[in-house]
């Protein structure tokens, strides 16, 4: 009898853990991107890489795609980049050449490197500010491109005092 509630217990145990790894792409949000990159094992870096539309990203390790997150953002979403001057300003996604050498439209990406640092952009994806500039924070959230900006410029007089 003991041996037979033993191995359910561990059966039961087993079950769950095989869930949690499966399910753990579904759980990756933008405001949980960077805590899910960087808590990937890796030598160089953690990339998020969204082609065409975005209705498809592939998680990249070090180069090596590991895994594909499905239906994790469309092509509405918008990249910012900081400037002293300027405040946030739109940019376009970087350039991305696949196995063959051909270009791809890149829709989002975002990286960390070996040291945990990601990259420093602001993504606007169904009303909200994804702040990722944050180097040891978690990702910061907005409601406006104006309270993301006066943030930013808050931090820095903070800084230069």
């Amino acid at each position: 009898m003991i041996v037979v509630t033993l191995m359910g217990v561990v059966y039961s145990l087993a079950i769950n853990n095989f869930a949690k790894l499966s399910d753990e792409g579904a759980r990756v949000t933008l405001k949980s991107l960077k805590e899910y990159l960087g808590g990937l094992s890796r030598e160089r870096e953690a990339k998020l890489l969204c082609l065409d539309d975005c209705s498809e990203c592939g998680v990249y390790v070090d180069g090596e795609k590991t895994t594909t997150l499905e239906d994790f953002l469309d092509d509405k979403v918008e990249i910012y980049r900081y400037d002293f001057a300027y405040g946030f300003t739109k940019t376009q996604p970087n350039v991305h050449f696949n196995e063959d050498d051909v270009e791809e439209r890149v829709c989002f990406s975002y990286s960390v490197d070996k040291n945990g640092v990601g990259d420093q952009v602001l993504a606007r994806f169904k009303d909200k500010f994804y702040d990722f500039s944050p180097y040891l924070g978690e990702v910061a959230l907005y409601d406006s491109l104006s309270e993301a900006n006066n943030a930013r410029r808050e931090l820095a007089r903070a800084v230069s005092r």
